[in-house]
Order: C-alpha cells, then structure tokens, then sequence
C-alpha cells in the first residue's frame, strides 16, 4: 500500500508541475502539451535501462547448473525406462 501511495504522490506532484507550465506559460505551450509524451517515453527508457543492468547483473550458479544437469539426466534416464522417447543426446 506504501508503494501505490509513493506512485500516486508522484503522478500528482507531475501533474501539478505540469499544468502550472501550462498556466504560467513559461514554456511556449507547443512544448509543454509535449512533456507528457516525453514523460511516458522517458519512463519507458528507464525501465528498459534497469532490465539491461539487471541482465548485466544476473547472477551465474555453476553449482545448479551442475545440478540440474544432473536432474535433466535422471529425468532421461527414468523416461527411457518407461519407453518414452526422448530425442537425441
């Protein structure tokens, strides 16, 4: 519930910002009409951004990647025993 109070203070704090520049005309209103896109566009950037780093960041575990192996290898090895075909090793 803290999260979506977080979130809903922000849209509004933007949104105040936002048609504050619109009624103080400090940026010609051609630009401002165009911050939300731009908004939404940066939004969309940042979210790719923290995927990219949380990819970069992924971490590796030899240790289950060995165990599974192993598991993938039983599971073959028992599906061969029951005649289930299970491709090519």
């Amino acid at each position: 519930m803290k999260h979506v109070l977080k979130i809903l203070t922000l849209l509004v704090a933007i949104s105040a910002f936002w048609i504050g520049l619109l009624q103080a005309s400090i940026v010609p209103r051609s630009h401002t009409w165009l911050l939300p896109i731009y908004f939404i566009v940066s939004l969309g950037c940042y979210g790719l951004l923290m995927v990219g780093v949380g990819l970069m960041r992924f971490p590796t575990c030899p240790q289950e990647a060995l165990l599974l192996q192993k598991d993938i290898a039983e599971a073959k090895v028992f599906l061969k025993q029951n005649r289930v075909d299970v491709g090519s090793d």
